[in-house]
């Protein structure tokens, strides 16, 4: 199985609405381990969609939580 690697994208540039666990994950500086306990347990700083059974960080929360602006 091939390594998917991410290029994401700078969070002021971002267009889409929310972003998968691992580029959640990135731009949190956190394991995307520690994103699903934090859906798991419903204790986190930020909520995560569920999208057929998937996780999807919006990328509102995300900036928020950073102090990012778009």
């Amino acid at each position: 199985m091939a390594v998917k690697t991410i290029q994401p994208v700078a969070l002021e540039r971002e267009i889409r609405a929310s972003l998968p666990t691992s580029e959640a994950a990135f731009h949190l500086n956190r394991a995307q381990q520690t994103l699903r306990l934090w859906a798991m347990r419903e204790d986190g700083p930020l909520r995560p969609m569920r999208i057929n059974g998937r996780l999807a960080w919006r990328v509102a929360d995300i900036r928020k939580v950073l102090g990012v602006t778009a």
